[in-house]
């Protein structure tokens, strides 16, 4: 892929105006214009994760660093799916139809189930093969011919990550490219640098045989003077920074844009500032400009955000595979302190063949802790914290599902949206809780429902101690399901385990 001034290389352009840093893939968040130091993003140090709220019911701010240590994590969604970005190996293939809601009867509606179907360039065609789709998925086999029908049709799509849409919508802006034209025509926006960033990638990819077509970048950091002329047709960022090159800087026209993409709805909402900028940024757009607008998940308030932006959609869902709990025996352990659960895991593991395993931790403490102990037994042990950046959070990951590591110990990071086939067994070290001490559905259900995933059966441990039995039952009757109480120390009732 040509560099921007480089005119020997095929493939999408990144061009750089006078002032305006030419890729920021691999540049220091920040950086002035001309920089050559430019680090990656997703350097694997370990350090405090911007993302990472962290919480805490004492509210003393004047903590010692032990009780920080003790503090639950809690991981922004923005940065869960920048983490299911990076460690998607393959689509995300899912059991349920697309939904397609249509607001214009006399629209035509039509799938394809294969991308020559498409008008698409043969540039794009190679592009989307050398990226590995070899036919469109669920969500691309409805959305694409939508997205490219003429005249446009505004698009509403519900659809989580893995499945094809990312790829959907820049083949969408690769299409709707007016190549000859040296000006910005198409918009995305994305709710923080790093997701663009990802975005980016994708276009790159596909767009690698495009020549004529140029992308730059509205994310922090990416300084543009006031009077720079873009020549890029292609623009992905934030709502911040695009915000200013629109009305501040002035460098973008927006009365020119043909086609605008907003990703992440639901993470535009609950962060605050974005969603307000992101509307000021589609009112000034013309009414012909094409809107395409992205969310995985779709409660009312993404509904009411996504029809402020969108007008006359067209809106198609594809359910996420639902957890459920109907194929995994569930038991409890009640212990009277740390030591005498791990003693109970270590029966556990005396007693049943396990493939993979997942422990649940509710601190950082208790998980480095928990670690030591089994690295020190002989156990070969990933731990998965919210210190450590995205990049090396999927690293561990990627290592487990290969087999490199049987344990994978982690705190609620890993609690969703992470599937390993090979987990036959996943324990509760602790039951996950809120802030007055309640049991966590929604956490537990999606901690145990990934060893029931891909119609196998599983087996999920709980370990409490006698004061939170309670937890327990308030799970059984929320759930409708029975957790059975096992002493570890009863090698009949182990054995039993086995079939």
């Amino acid at each position: 892929m040509a560099e921007a001034g480089d005119s020997s290389g095929a493939g999408l352009g990144r061009a750089a105006p006078p002032g305006l840093l030419p890729l920021p893939c691999g540049f220091t968040p920040g950086s002035t214009a001309g920089s050559r130091h430019r680090p990656s993003p997703y350097s694997l140090q370990r350090c405090r994760d911007p993302f990472v709220r962290r919480r805490g019911g004492r509210g003393d701010e004047e903590k010692g660093e032990e009780e920080e240590e003790e503090e639950q994590e809690e991981v922004l969604p923005a940065e869960t799916s920048l983490l299911n970005k990076l460690i998607r190996t393959s689509l995300v293939e899912s059991c349920h139809d697309v939904e397609i809601l249509q607001r214009d009867p006399n629209s035509p509606l039509y799938s394809i189930r294969s991308f020559e179907e498409l008008p698409l360039k043969k540039e794009l065609l190679k592009g989307i093969y050398m990226m590995g789709f070899n036919r469109p998925s669920k969500i691309q086999e409805t959305a694409l011919p939508m997205m490219l029908a003429y005249p446009p049709q505004n698009l509403i799509a519900q659809s989580q990550s893995g499945t094809g849409k990312t790829a959907a919508f820049v083949l969408a802006m690769l299409s709707r490219v007016n190549a000859t034209e040296k000006y910005p025509q198409c918009l995305c926006l994305a709710p923080t640098y790093e997701l663009a960033l990802q975005i980016g990638n994708v276009m790159e990819s596909i767009g690698r045989f495009c020549a004529d077509i140029r992308l730059t970048y509205a994310v922090r950091g990416n300084r543009v003077p006031q009077g720079t002329v873009l020549k890029e047709q292609i623009i992905i960022g934030t709502p911040g920074t695009m915000l200013d090159w629109c009305f501040k800087q002035k460098v973008v026209d927006l009365k020119k844009i043909t086609l605008f993409v907003l990703d992440e709805a639901d993470i535009m909402i609950d962060t605050q500032g974005l969603a307000g900028q992101s509307i000021r940024i589609q009112r000034a757009l013309p009414k012909s400009c094409q809107m395409l607008l992205f969310s995985a998940t779709f409660k009312a308030t993404v509904r009411e955000f996504a029809e402020r932006i969108v007008s006359n959609p067209i809106m198609i869902m594809l359910r996420e595979d639902e957890l459920t709990l109907s194929n995994i025996r569930q038991y409890f352990f009640v212990c009277r302190s740390r030591e005498e659960k791990y003693e109970a895991l270590c029966n556990i593991y005396g007693s049943i063949t396990i493939g993979q395993a997942m422990i649940f931790c509710q601190t950082r403490r208790s998980a480095d802790w928990l670690a030591v102990a089994m690295t020190q037994d002989g156990h070969q042990v990933a731990i998965l914290t919210a210190e450590l950046t995205v990049a090396h959070r999927a690293n561990v990951i990627q290592r487990f599902r290969s087999g490199k590591e049987k344990v994978l110990i982690a705190t609620n990071v890993c609690a969703r949206g992470i599937d390993v086939q090979q987990v036959t067994i996943v324990v509760n070290f602790s039951l996950p809780t809120n802030l007055q001490g309640e049991p966590d559905f929604e956490t537990y259900l999606h901690r145990i429902g990934r060893t029931g995933r891909f119609g196998k059966s599983g087996i999920a441990f709980s370990m409490v101690e006698s004061q939170d039995v309670a937890l327990v039952e308030m799970i059984e009757e929320h759930f409708q399901t029975k957790i059975k109480q096992l002493d570890p120390r009863d090698m009949d009732e182990m054995e039993k385990l086995k079939n």
